[in-house]
């Protein structure tokens, strides 16, 4: 993998990540058609790109992030579930990342929820997220670890569920992606690091500070988008991505991501 196709997939990290379209099944089309090598480094890329986007969520939000002990116990409230969940179910999510059906299926089906979302959760308030709630949040988070499905789309719609306005449940999508993604990446960084070399190292930090960039018009595009218009139009999105893959998958393209 060299630069430009580093370019594309951090983009495509930077864009997906924090909006609910699943950053996995954009992933999976993008390496089919960039004939991009499933290597170990790059499977290293694919995860570690997130240290960049989650840097962006500090740097935007940094007067919210830095606020007081008591947002930091919340996030780690909420951050629990998927913690113990991540642990115990770890081989089984990765199996689950080499089919590529079961990604297509969920952002199929995930698409057409997010069509009705807005009519089922339509009266939320901006109010304080409560310990109790932070958790609960984080119990739909786990949904996510379906690939698919989408972490953003997940704690957004658990949010709401809750009676929180979008701006309010978005936020709150992003500050608990920072644990939830640090972690998960420090993991596998940790499992993969001996295949980062002087050679690729500089692949890594270009991807990183390029999906930075790309993540903080992303997240302040969608902040925007969200509270005016809603998700009906990411649902639609969803649905075309979904069908895409199936479509590849059925033209033989060998799209499996581990």
């Amino acid at each position: 993998m060299g630069f430009w196709e580093a370019l594309i997939l951090a983009i495509i990290e930077g864009i997906t990540e924090f909006l609910p379209v699943s950053s996995t099944g954009h992933m999976i089309i993008a390496s089919a058609l960039m004939g991009i090598n499933e290597s170990d480094f790059v499977k290293v890329f694919e995860v570690n790109i997130q240290f960049g986007a989650i840097l962006s969520v500090v740097v935007l939000y940094w007067r919210k992030f830095f606020q007081s002990l008591d947002f930091y116990f919340k996030l780690f409230v909420a951050f629990i579930p998927a913690a113990v969940i991540g642990l115990l179910l770890n081989d089984y999510i990765d199996a689950l990342l080499e089919s590529a059906t079961v990604v297509a299926v969920m952002l199929l089906v995930g698409g057409i929820f997010l069509l009705f979302v807005d009519k089922l959760f339509n009266d939320g308030e901006p109010k304080e997220i409560t310990y109790k709630n932070g958790f609960i949040i984080g119990l739909f988070q786990c949904l996510a670890m379906i690939p698919g499905v989408s972490r953003s789309a997940a704690s957004i719609v658990g949010g709401m569920a809750l009676k929180y306005d979008r701006k309010t449940a978005a936020e709150f999508s992003f500050f608990l992606a920072v644990p939830t993604m640090f972690a998960a990446a420090s993991y596998k960084l940790l499992k993969g690091y001996e295949h980062i070399t002087a050679d690729n190292i500089g692949i890594l930090l270009f991807g990183n500070v390029v999906a930075f960039l790309v993540a903080m018009a992303a997240i302040k595009f969608f902040i925007t988008f969200l509270t005016r218009y809603g998700f009906k139009l990411f649902g639609w999105y969803r649905i075309v991505v979904g069908g895409l893959i199936l479509l590849m998958l059925a033209l033989g393209y060998d799209l499996s991501i581990v």
